[in-house]
């Protein structure tokens, strides 16, 4: 077989197929993106979590509850005040 009797084409470089680039693309893309969150994670690191975290969410709970129970304790702390306790309106002020 002589060169000058063969149809076939030279093959490629591998660098000149685009599938090839599309299937290494995707990945390195991935790479990137993760060392670009690392890095953001790194250089800004959030405190979420306190110290005394139980504390602080016992407080929160406890003042829930109070906000919850304000209409009941207003409402018993009303009927329980004899009137003769109750102070007069204050008088306005005339400009």
């Amino acid at each position: 077989m002589n060169a000058a009797t063969t149809n076939e084409k030279p093959l490629d470089a591998w660098w000149r197929h685009p599938l090839l680039w599309m299937v290494i693309g995707g990945p390195a893309v991935v790479v990137v993106a993760s060392f670009v969150t690392f890095w953001l994670a790194w250089r800004s690191p959030d405190a979420l979590v306190s110290e005394d975290y139980y504390r602080e969410g016992v407080e929160i709970n406890k003042t829930l509850a109070a906000r919850k129970l304000l209409p009941a304790l207003t409402g018993r702390n009303h009927a329980a005040t004899p009137t003769d306790d109750v102070p007069l309106p204050a008088p306005k002020a005339v400009p």
